[in-house]
């Protein structure tokens, strides 16, 4: 008799906040084309390698606009010989000539070393040999000025391009031999190979979104998707909601959001619509924002008829607690494997089981490879050992991020995620799924009397709120809201300036801004989008025909920290 198997799903969240500066509409980091050469299209390629492998995919839309628009731009460049919105890219490519100022030199050199650099600097020993060129330990931050003064243009832009030949995913080097002809090439980089360099890249970046689709349509993945801006649902409905984890924790100024849950209406079905317009149909799942759940927000799945969404083990036990559940079933974890259904509401949640997505997120990258993956089967072999005869109800839940993590594994974790999915594919206990397929095949829905509000990070919002420098950055969002809506009750602007401006309102709205404001994150990142959220800001004034506030003139946060995995990832 065939073992009954354990549902496992595994859900990647792929997610970048919009990069693209409100005043010029030059995008201000990188990071939307160089996860797509790295991550996006490796996590593609290990499924694409592995088709028994069942996992979920989360995209934000605001990624997917990005991913077409740097599709269009990279496209256009190779074309015409247009000039690309983003300045890294243009230095790259040729297009904006090396400085000759020391002060911009320096930014080239800073930008080329923002990677971990034990897995993709230190590796590529001529790439390595160019930075280590220019540092100096008596330099406050690691540059000797000088240096940087004396080299030619050729440093330059052997530097650039192998700091984007370190970005490149394994699957890229393993597939396109045009990468291993530039990286055997070494130095002396010409204009020629920064063209070939931008066609690997374009190749790239233009296959994402259809290869994701490919595997949806083959029913190998299932894509699920977060509303529009990438907000935190819960705060704009309500802030009170941070009370339910955070009830002596200090508050914005303003009590409220003015007409949260309408904006959050608006980023649903703007988001749907993204969605179908990239992927052809409509997503059975929503993975709100940083896992962000209250019972207001769920109830706005129901109004959308989205089958599931999901959250945090922090989220979980707090809302078991409060509903009295079986202590047993809350002690063991048995409930965390079954699916919750809140009240009279509709939609069922799943729960992330902490312990292993951050073992996945940060333990395995000093693991050997096979260890690693040998490991994470086991734990799944004694929760199905564990579960008994009821395993087939029930399911363990990975959740994390899809993008972040990788850098810090050695060759962009290859070995153990190919090693992974080979364990979990092949093992007689365990049935790869996708929480769509999971309801379909038996995963037992539960009754949950109370639900609790809070996130996947510590089921709690503070990583948002709570803290001076969130709130005021609250406050500040609040007044422009205040000011959008007196502009639009008041008739003064066309339909188009509307839509535009309800646009530009979202991208304020988003969770990332707030999500890095804190002493406890880097100063780098911190200056980095505390200037960009307060230029939205800007931008959402002008285009409202409104003085802009001298208190967005003034940053909102300083930074200072050392946070683990640069800040972009949280331990629970």
């Amino acid at each position: 008799m065939k073992p009954k198997k354990l549902k496992v799903v595994l859900c990647w969240h792929m997610h970048q906040p919009h990069y693209r500066d409100g005043l010029d509409g030059l995008y201000r980091l990188p990071w939307v084309y160089l996860h797509a050469i790295k991550d996006y299209a490796d996590m593609a390629w290990h499924l694409e390698s592995c088709p028994e492998a069942r996992v979920v995919v989360n995209f934000a839309p605001v990624l997917l606009e990005q991913l077409d628009d740097y599709t269009q731009q990279m496209q256009s460049w190779l074309k015409t010989g247009a000039p690309m919105q983003d300045p890294l890219l243009n230095l790259v490519a040729g297009v904006t000539p090396i400085p000759v100022e020391a002060e911009r030199r320096e930014e080239i050199v800073m930008a080329c070393q923002r990677a971990y650099a034990p897995t993709m600097i230190n590796i590529f020993p001529h790439f390595r040999e160019l930075v280590e060129m220019v540092q100096a330990s008596s330099a406050p931050v690691g540059i000797d000025y000088v240096c940087v003064s004396y080299l030619n243009a050729q440093y330059f832009t052997d530097l650039l391009v192998w700091y984007h030949l370190a970005w490149m995913g394994v699957s890229l080097r393993h597939t396109d031999p045009r990468v291993n002809q530039l990286m055997v090439k070494k130095n002396g980089f010409d204009i020629d190979d920064q063209r070939c360099l931008m066609e690997i890249m374009t190749d790239a970046v233009a296959s994402i979104i259809p290869r994701y689709r490919a595997l949806m349509e083959s029913d190998q993945i299932e894509i699920s998707m977060t509303p529009y801006g990438h907000p935190i649902v819960p705060l704009l409905i309500d802030f009170a909601s941070m009370q339910d984890a955070l009830p002596d924790a200090p508050v914005p100024v303003y009590e409220e959001y003015p007409d949260g849950y309408e904006r959050a209406k608006w980023h649903m079905q703007h988001g749907l619509e993204v969605y179908e317009h990239y992927f052809g149909s409509r997503p059975k799942g929503v993975w709100l924002s940083e896992g962000a759940v209250s019972s207001a927000a769920v109830g706005l799945l129901d109004e959308y008829d989205i089958q599931w969404t999901a959250s945090g083990e922090g989220v979980w036990r707090h809302s078991c607690e409060a509903s009295h559940i079986d202590q047993h079933d809350l002690n063991s974890k048995r409930a965390l494997y079954q699916p919750l259904q809140h009240a009279s509401q509709d939609c069922a949640i799943f729960f992330r089981d902490d312990g292993l997505s951050d073992m996945v997120g940060f333990q395995y990258k000093d693991w050997q490879a096979e260890d690693a993956a040998n490991d994470f089967a086991q734990h799944m072999q004694n929760i199905a050992n564990f579960l008994g005869d009821d395993v087939k109800e029930h399911v363990v839940s990975v959740i994390l991020d899809g993008e972040n993590a990788w850098e810090y594994y050695p060759d962009n974790a290859n070995h153990f995620l190919s090693s992974m999915y080979c364990k979990l594919t092949e093992h007689p206990q365990i049935q790869m799924t996708t929480f769509k397929n999971a309801l379909k095949q038996g995963a037992k829905l539960r009754h949950l009397p109370v639900l609790k509000s809070g996130s996947w990070v510590y089921g709690s919002f503070s990583t948002w709120i709570g803290e001076p420098d969130k709130n005021k950055a609250w406050d500040l969002l609040v007044e422009a809201k205040q000011a959008f809506d007196l502009v639009l009750d008041s008739g003064d602007l066309s339909e188009e300036e509307i839509q535009q401006a309800t646009e530009q309102l979202a991208i304020c709205e988003g969770s990332d801004w707030f999500w890095w404001f804190g002493e406890y994150n880097p100063t780098e990142s911190v200056k980095d989008f505390d200037q960009l959220y307060r230029r939205h800001l800007t931008r959402l004034y002008q285009m409202l025909g409104q003085t802009v506030p001298e208190s967005l003139d003034v940053p909102i946060s300083q930074g200072g920290g050392d946070m683990e995995n640069s800040g972009t990832m949280r331990r629970n």
